[in-house]
């Protein structure tokens, strides 16, 4: 595989969190193309967690990346303008441009969001939209792909984010073998939620992780809103509402994706034909698994195993 060069540029007050995400899912592997190098404009930057990263390449090595990630920083603040120049410099190249969470902040001082749809942390997203008129502002999304431009919401929105750029780049087998590691959900669409003005569960409060789980083993057979409800002891209704607020999409729409995302890994790790498939991850038949492909991920079956398949 062609190495990929993937720049992580921290700015003063990087969140840790931040940092360790792209760091760890965009880490050397056999079954990636990954290289992965953190730089900075200084030889010492400062996290809010109190201790100093050092970075391994100053800017040139931004500029000469493939993916430019900008992990966020608290609070977030216009970069020096050596640092706006250089990510100008990669967007006007036509490299890939990531933030996670605050960095958006420093892609859009940079003039790489304008006119673009882009998110970031609620806490501060009031703060994009003011600051940056020229940005498309969506406050109600975990992360955004448009194109070589992508943004994440919040901190762990940004493992959404990074595992959405594995599965672009290698295929939903790879990115779910990533995920596993992590103990990470596999996928979550970017269109959900990032935050549901809901109060934290009490700890005696039952997580619906287990009727979750039930379904994923049973993703070939047909599954009601009312089988889910009964699984988990709930009424239809208080079922809805809780896993709204536990995953942000509803159950129906994560069953979909679920059978999307099962559907690309057998389509990348078998040759079962594309109607067995449809069977085997509950999409019933060929054409119906051709439709939602289109809709979801604009390419058919046939296409995507072409682009990931393993023969």
């Amino acid at each position: 595989m062609t190495v990929h060069r993937i720049a992580l540029l921290v700015l003063a007050e990087v969140m840790p969190l931040d940092l360790a995400i792209p760091a760890q899912i965009f880490s050397s592997r056999p079954e990636t193309s990954y290289e992965t190098t953190v730089c900075g404009l200084d030889a010492k930057v400062h996290t809010t967690g109190g201790f100093t990263v050092l970075p391994q390449a100053d800017l040139e090595r931004v500029r000469a990346a493939d993916t430019v990630i900008v992990p966020g920083s608290e609070p977030p603040c216009r970069p020096p303008e050596a640092v706006l120049a250089a990510l100008a410099e990669a967007h006007e190249q036509g490299k890939r441009m990531v933030s996670i969470c605050t960095g958006a902040f420093a892609l859009a001082a940079a003039g790489v969001l304008d006119g673009v749809r882009a998110t970031t942390h609620w806490q501060y997203i009031d703060d994009l939209e003011r600051d940056f008129p020229a940005v498309s502002v969506d406050r109600d999304v975990l992360y955004i792909d448009e194109g070589n431009v992508l943004t994440s919401a919040g901190v762990c929105c940004g493992i959404d984010l990074c595992l959405h750029i594995v599965r672009r780049d290698h295929g939903a087998a790879v990115a779910n073998r990533i995920a596993r590691g992590l103990v990470a959900a596999p996928h979550r669409e970017g269109g959900q939620a990032q935050y549901v003005p809901a109060p934290v569960p009490a700890a005696d409060d039952a997580s619906l992780s287990d009727t979750r789980e039930w379904a994923m083993r049973r993703l070939g057979e047909p599954i009601t809103l009312r089988e889910l409800a009964r699984h988990a002891g709930l009424s239809q209704r208080t079922l809805m509402r809780r896993f709204t607020e536990e995953t942000g999409t509803t159950p129906l729409q994560w069953l979909l994706n679920a059978r999307l995302g099962r559907a690309r890994e057998l389509l990348e790790t078998t040759d079962h034909p594309v109607d067995r498939v449809a069977r085997e991850c509950g999409l019933g038949t060929a054409a119906n698994m051709r439709l939602h492909f289109r809709r979801a991920l604009d390419t058919t079956p046939t296409a995507y195993r072409r682009t990931f398949g393993s023969s």
